[in-house]
């Protein structure tokens, strides 16, 4: 994921990425400790400094538990939602929201501030089950250079990618193994409906798309247009990835460049939002409320982007001036109900299988 550069640097900007082992610890906590237990999948990251101020004004100090990818740190989270790891759970995005609150997985909290939440965002308003923490896109990133280069127009649109002037260009992840893969596809099917995606897929098959096990191997190995990409000798110029992808290539570049080396396809685009949730059987209720608070405050709010290359969900928050500048706007990016995605998902994922992969 595109997290994982900006944890991968979290040591050279001053960032935290704390992990803990769970285990006894966590089990001992009561209602009134002072130590609360965030779960989050593996992308978890802040600045010192904006912690340290949280656990300096509320008396809590907060422990990371790291779970993995987020569908790993979901499923264990249902595993264990009688006796859970921790006060609250970080990472659950719409394509896995309905499998959490099917489950139980956590009880109501409305959480201070959530009036400067966009209510697109609040995909659970009515019962507050969960809190909406930061949104992104997940789009098709092409290679500037290689369109330069070859006098060719990026393609901008879903439609686009399947036309021949496309052919053996594109890369994308494996809708079973790879949340970003996975996104594309719901993309699609937003695009072409539940009878017209299979179609779609058969063109884009036609056309060359290449398919491997995930966003690392995608982006970084056979993407052309990101620094690893070059280095490993990519030679597809269009990728799946983030609307985020080009700021973090352009503010991870040295010297940074007066624009980013990619660009991003934003008619291809499907929303991912990620929320938290007070656990259904948390220890430290009082201090999960608010860690949550703390997460949709302005403070932690405009922190996030130079940390997990993700956007703000809430009204007040400004974007660091580096983010800023590389920023692509996304205007109608595609989406889809929790119900519907809950419906369909594992259906879909194995007729995609069948058809692209075979």
């Amino acid at each position: 994921m595109i997290k994982a550069t900006a944890v991968a640097v979290a040591a050279g900007l001053g960032l935290v990425t704390l992990s803990a082992c769970g285990g006894s610890d966590s089990g001992k906590d009561s209602a009134d400790s002072k130590t609360v237990t965030l779960v989050s999948h593996d992308s978890w990251a802040v600045s010192k400094n904006v912690l340290k101020d949280f656990e300096k004004r509320s008396g809590y100090k907060v422990t990371v538990l790291k779970d993995g990818d987020a569908g790993e740190a979901v499923n264990k989270a249902i595993l264990s939602k009688d006796n859970p790891q921790g006060d609250v759970l970080f990472g659950v995005d719409n394509t896995l929201l309905s499998r959490a609150l099917d489950n139980g997985l956590f009880q109501p909290y409305e959480a201070e501030g959530l009036e400067q939440v966009g209510t697109e965002y609040q995909l659970d308003k009515d019962k507050h089950r969960v809190t909406p923490i930061d949104t992104g896109n997940i789009c098709v990133n092409y290679d500037k250079k290689y369109f330069a280069d070859h006098k060719l127009t990026p393609p901008a649109s879903f439609d686009d990618l399947a036309k021949p002037a496309y052919k053996n260009l594109l890369v994308t992840e494996n809708v079973s193994t790879s949340s970003p893969g996975l996104g594309f596809l719901l993309g699609s099917a937003a695009r072409y409906g539940d009878n017209g995606w299979q179609g779609y897929w058969k063109k884009l098959k036609a056309n060359g798309v290449k398919v491997v096990d995930g966003w690392e191997q995608a982006y970084n190995e056979e993407f052309s247009g990101s620094a690893g990409g070059r280095k490993a000798g990519g030679d597809r110029p269009l990728v799946v990835s983030y609307a985020s992808s080009p700021p973090a290539e352009a503010i991870y570049s040295d010297p940074q460049p007066k624009t980013a080396p990619t660009g991003v396809a934003t008619g291809t685009c499907f929303r991912q939002t990620e929320f938290a949730g007070l656990l259904s059987n948390a220890k430290n209720e009082k201090g999960g409320k608010a860690l949550l608070d703390f997460l949709i405050a302005k403070e932690f709010q405009q922190d996030m982007p130079l940390n997990m290359f993700v956007d703000p969900v809430t009204k007040d928050a400004v974007l660091p001036a580096d983010y800023a500048k590389y920023d692509v706007k996304v205007d109608a990016p595609k989406t889809m109900a929790p119900k519907k995605i809950a419906g369909n998902r594992d259906a879909w994922v194995k007729s995609w299988t069948s058809l692209v992969l075979k």
